[in-house]
């Protein structure tokens, strides 16, 4: 907490301090998420690092997601729309919207003392503390946007209310009234029941991307300055591929709910995360850095976490701490295997020759997705490379763009090998009837 600062303030009274860290509290706000009985409360500090998490900009964002992908048209009216504008680009401070949220100097405690309580607490105890609030109209332009114009004006008490108004209509979107009947079922939650329309593998990319980067953000984030302490040009160089490009390549191998996807050098394990949520397959992955393994235990965990917050299902997960070559989960799974990725872009040749032969069991069809070509593209089989290993595969390189990965700002390519003994059999059946053919028949006596 060192590297954070107070963001909020109360422009009607200058000396109030609700809004400054204090040695055993920190100013919060809750946040309702779709599943019922689910809710995080976001610490309200701004980071003396640009760079580093920001809060307050996460709950924004995650805000948004919500609104957009799981309230119905007549719910997001009573929201107001999502902004589509930068901050900097709304209506300056002279704007009316503010009067529609007054900041008076004796409320701001009250306020934040209601919003900020610990995530033990009842959540019928926080909706009541909020039903008073939704007698006030909708301010000019929506919540959304009041909540966006209190963090660009760092007016603290305008932020408490907006957030408090929208978490007010969460809570009367998740929990419908109940039947007077005592006997009849509860109503269901119509924010968990559009989860139910989306096909399986069908989690909306934004609402990916937001399960992902939470995760990311609370779990790997503080730790990547020691995730980068390596010895440099060796094998257990750190590097990470970014969502977007795990999500083009789930994409393009064409990841089923019924498939299996292994990561060799699973690093923190975000890939295979994402890769069971995204298609909702089966993923294993197995890491030999003892760091990133014990990572990616603690962000499976959350990912478990964060899926039940966001009433979403994801296909399991299992990770592994050791050596790919020598596991002997990883030569058992080879076998059922539908995509291997291999993030071998520093890996050292002999690593990379020495995971060649555990390719030999993949099923037909199956595919290896790497960094660094195991065979080359386009290659074309002859008598002489008829033997090679690698030429069960169908190679293709495939690009990908600035932002793509961790190491690089640039783009780059990664190969998708498909295993294609049948078309190889064909060719080494061709070759021996060539050799048949072209030797000279034998005379006879």
């Amino acid at each position: 907490m060192k590297g954070y600062k107070a963001y909020f303030r109360n422009p009607d009274d200058p000396k109030d301090a609700s809004f400054d860290p204090h040695p055993t509290d920190y100013p919060s706000v809750e946040l309702e998420y779709p599943n019922s009985n689910a809710s995080e409360r976001f610490i309200l500090l701004a980071p003396k690092d640009k760079d580093h998490y920001n809060p307050i900009m996460c709950l924004e964002k995650t805000l948004h997601v919500i609104v957009e992908h799981y309230l119905s048209p007549e719910q997001r009216v009573l929201v107001g729309p999502i902004p589509t504008d930068n901050i900097a680009d709304v209506t300056p401070p002279s704007s009316p919207l503010l009067s529609a949220f007054p900041s008076p100097a004796h409320s701001t405690t009250s306020t934040l003392t209601s919003l900020s309580s610990s995530s033990s607490s009842s959540l019928g105890s926080t909706l009541t503390s909020l039903s008073s609030l939704s007698d006030s109209p909708p301010p000019p332009g929506g919540y959304l946007r009041a909540v966006q114009r209190a963090i660009h004006r760092q007016d603290g008490p305008a932020f408490l209310k907006a957030m408090a108004h929208i978490n007010d209509l969460f809570g009367s979107f998740k929990y419908p009234p109940l039947s007077p009947d005592p006997f009849d079922d509860a109503p269901p939650n119509p924010l968990k029941e559009v989860v139910k329309t989306w096909t399986p593998g069908g989690v909306p990319r934004k609402v990916m991307m937001r399960i992902m980067d939470e995760c990311y953000q609370r779990c790997v984030g503080p730790h990547v300055q020691s995730l980068r302490q390596y010895t440099a040009f060796s094998s257990e160089v750190y590097g990470e591929l970014m969502p977007s490009l795990v999500a083009e390549i789930v994409c393009a191998t064409g990841l089923k709910p019924e498939s299996l996807f292994m990561d060799l050098g699973s690093g923190v394990g975000s890939i295979a995360m994402q890769a069971s949520l995204q298609s909702g397959c089966r993923s294993y992955g197995i890491e030999v850095m003892p760091k990133p393994a014990k990572i990616a235990r603690e962000q499976l965990e959350q990912f478990k976490i964060r899926c039940r917050m966001w009433g979403v299902s994801a296909g399991e997960v299992e990770l592994e701490e050791g050596d790919m070559l020598r596991s002997a989960r990883v030569d058992a799974l080879m076998k059922e295997a539908d995509v291997v990725l291999v993030n071998n872009k520093v890996f050292e040749e002999s690593l990379n020759e020495a995971l060649r032969p555990k390719f030999l069991d993949l099923k037909e069809g199956a595919i290896v997705v790497s960094l660094k070509e195991f065979a080359p593209v386009d290659s074309r089989v002859t008598e002489r490379n008829v033997d090679d290993m690698s030429t069960i595969f169908k190679v293709y390189a495939m690009k990908y763009h600035s932002g793509s990965v961790s190491w690089g700002s640039g783009g780059g390519q990664y190969y998708i090998h498909r295993v294609d003994r049948e078309g190889y059999a064909e060719l080494v059946k061709s070759f021996h009837t060539s050799r048949s053919s072209s030797r000279p028949a034998r005379s006879r006596r």
